[in-house]
């Protein structure tokens, strides 16, 4: 690979995301239409604020297509909270009639203008971001960072750096998806100097990875990926970033310096599997796959996904720890349900082993160790629900009867609710009830879930 190699597919992959010069004057209109209204809708209010647009759309770091604006309204750091969100909302909605609460850290409008997708915030006023009052309140200081760090050379390098990790997958730092923040690209671009040697870095990275952009040396961190916030020392700005996304930013770095292509940033899902695709799957492997399927709690999905996977994992300690080997797991969800009722949501395994004997094997203590030995021995001496006690090696064991000879028992039976499940989760599974699908009658799971298992049987980095 020679440095030409790389550049010609980033001068190619700049051809689809730049934003044209017609689609930067679009934007520009709408947003500075945008403020005027804001201010016109401050003149009526008993208080002095600003506005301010943020977000890649204000630093140029945009991707062709992207028809997001965010207007945050700055209002004084000493108004109470109340106040603060009666008059943003107040604002939201003289600027876009049209537009829809929603909330966040406090409620904000969200709505329509000129084909542009418009988030209006109120934040307040603080002097630095340590100062900050709601969470919002650090955005206006990012901007401002990044604005005085982002040459045109810089902000383009951000934008491929973003196309590229939409392209591996690594993109966005909901928690569904727990990958690398808008803002976080930008910080790893400006740290680096651009997209080649932010490439090659990471490359080579052994996490735990750190940066200090402004050499703040204050507290530590535990996350695999460490970029203290510039603006707030007290701030992980990868917190949400795991480390299975770290290792993917590795793995497709690597990748794209050894053999640079197109491809990598526009890389299209593997097929949606119908049913019959699925069998084939489990037919192939010869495992056996089991699935917990019930209504999806009414959470937004940064509240969903942490109790789906906890509850996941729950459900494959239990079915491990009874001998049911997981092979593998995952967890969907069908959160878009477009006005038709509540969607599903799914808790995945494949199996190993999905029946088991109708006895198990438990060891006791070593003989020599006399209190634990005797007290074992004592508990199973007498009864006729086991085999034994008796010696293998110097080791006290009994044969004793299992409490499920069947994976579906268990995932069927009030056990499962010994496991740790997400709290919302439990109470949906409690309420409402649940179905257990196992074996090839998971394959009905294609209807609604097509592609999340295309992609689970058709597994890359």
């Amino acid at each position: 690979m020679t440095n030409s190699d790389l550049d010609a597919v980033v001068a190619a992959v700049r051809e689809r995301i730049d934003p044209d010069e017609a689609e930067r004057r679009a934007l520009a209109a709408a947003a500075a239409a945008l403020e005027s209204r804001v201010h016109d809708a401050l003149a009526d209010l008993p208080v002095d604020a600003d506005a301010l647009q943020v977000g890649s759309t204000a630093r140029g770091t945009w991707l062709s297509g992207d028809r997001d604006i965010d207007l945050f309204v700055r209002f004084p750091a000493d108004l109470d909270r109340e106040e603060l969100e009666t008059y943003g909302l107040e604002v939201g909605h003289a600027v876009l009639p049209d537009g829809h609460e929603e909330y966040a850290e406090h409620p904000y409008v969200k709505g329509d203008y000129d084909g542009f997708d418009v988030d209006l915030v109120p934040c307040y006023d603080v002097p630095t971001a340590s100062d900050i009052r709601s969470a919002v309140d650090r955005t206006p200081f990012h901007n401002a960072y990044l604005t005085e760090r982002l040459d045109d050379d810089l902000a383009a390098d951000v934008r491929v750096f973003k196309r590229f990790l939409k392209g591996i997958g690594a993109y966005g730092s909901d928690l569904r998806t727990e990958g690398f923040s808008g803002y976080l690209a930008e910080l790893l671009v400006v740290e680096h100097g651009g997209f080649e040697s932010l490439l090659r870095a990471a490359a080579d990275w052994s996490p735990q990875v750190e940066f200090d952009p402004e050499d703040h040396g204050t507290r530590s961190f535990s996350d695999p990926l460490v970029v203290i916030d510039p603006t707030d020392p007290e701030r992980n700005v990868a917190a949400v970033c795991s480390a299975e996304n770290v290792a993917r930013l590795q793995h497709y770095a690597r990748d794209l310096l050894a053999d640079p292509r197109e491809s990598l940033f526009f890389r299209p899902d593997p097929p949606a599997l119908d049913a019959d695709g699925v069998r084939s799957h489990l037919d192939r492997r010869g495992t056996t796959a089991v699935a917990v399927v019930f209504d999806c709690p009414d959470l937004v999905d940064d509240q969903l996904y942490p109790q789906l996977r906890k509850s996941l994992t729950g459900v494959a300690d239990g079915l491990d720890r009874r001998g049911f080997d997981v092979f593998r797991r995952a967890t969907f969800a069908d959160t878009e349900t477009d006005g038709e009722g509540q969607g599903e949501a799914v808790l995945f395994a494949e199996l190993s082993v999905a029946e088991r004997p109708a006895v198990e094997r438990h060891e006791g203590p070593p003989v020599h160790v006399r209190q634990h030995a005797e007290g074992f021995y004592g508990a199973y001496e007498d009864g006729d629900d086991h085999y034994g006690p008796f010696l293998d090696g110097d080791r006290y064991v009994v044969e004793r009867e299992r409490e499920f000879t069947s994976a579906t028992g268990f995932l069927e039976s009030d056990a499962l609710f010994d496991v740790a499940l997400g709290k919302h989760v439990e109470s949906t599974l409690k309420t409402d009830g649940y179905d257990v699908l196992v074996g090839d009658d998971v394959a009905a799971l294609a209807e609604s879930f097509g592609a999340e298992l295309g992609r689970y049987f058709a597994p890359r980095p």
